[in-house]
């Protein structure tokens, strides 16, 4: 317990001497997941920093030498919101796909607690207000994606990107209508209908569903 309160002692430590935001975290027995985005720093230096600072602490508290981590840092880039809160939900769930917990909010280890409650070094604004501008709400709906299991709606599968012209010309194409507008009117079933057709749509993302057709972000997720 001792080890992984140090960690993220470690990690607000350097958040504030370089400068990055944290959007997520979970401290697992042999690995730990971070979201950060770096600004004044290099990734390179700040994790040399985070995991240079934590070794040594170890190393002294355990009366030891040596390396501690067995292979470098992995690091993957977020290019957009639906890919981040897809990560943010799988980095969440770590605990539960590994049997040790059955639901999330029980994990002791994990920036799920900062999202519902509050924030100590996650920089949970960010990620909650793409799902809502109204925070309270943003929880609630945060709270049903995060326990989602095998949902499909923040799978991205390598999708080349579009521009939005092109992306509107599927939609007019997949859906048969004449403007993209058209779907801000439809009944809610038939909408939602035609959203989910899109979302499997080659190349259109989300958010891009959401701003070609006026509908908000969680309308478009939900469906």
């Amino acid at each position: 317990m001792k080890n992984r309160v140090k960690f993220i002692d470690t990690l607000k430590h350097y958040k504030q001497k370089c400068g990055f935001n944290i959007f997520a975290y979970c401290l697992m027995d042999n690995h730990v997941h971070l979201i950060i985005k770096v600004n004044n720093e290099s990734l390179e230096s700040v994790m040399k920093r985070i995991g240079v600072s934590y070794v040594y602490w170890y190393n002294w508290k355990y009366k030891r030498s040596g390396h501690l981590f067995q292979d470098r840092y992995k690091s993957e880039v977020i290019e957009d919101d639906s890919y981040l809160l897809s990560v943010v939900r799988y980095i969440h769930q770590n605990p539960i796909k590994a049997n040790i917990t059955p639901v999330i909010g029980e994990y002791p280890w994990s920036s799920y607690s900062e999202y519902i409650g509050h924030p100590r070094i996650v920089d949970t604004t960010f990620v909650l207000k793409i799902l809502s501008q109204d925070i309270e709400r943003a929880k609630e709906i945060f709270v049903d994606f995060m326990n989602e299991q095998g949902a499909k709606f923040f799978e991205v599968k390598n999708k080349p990107r579009l521009t939005d012209e092109e992306a509107k010309q599927i939609v007019k194409q997949v859906l048969g209508i004449i403007e993209t507008s058209e779907l801000q009117t439809m009944e809610k079933t038939k909408r939602d209908g035609y959203l989910r057709q899109l979302k499997a749509s080659e190349g259109v993302s989300i958010r891009q569903i959401a701003r070609i057709s006026g509908l908000t972000f969680n309308i478009v997720v939900k469906a």
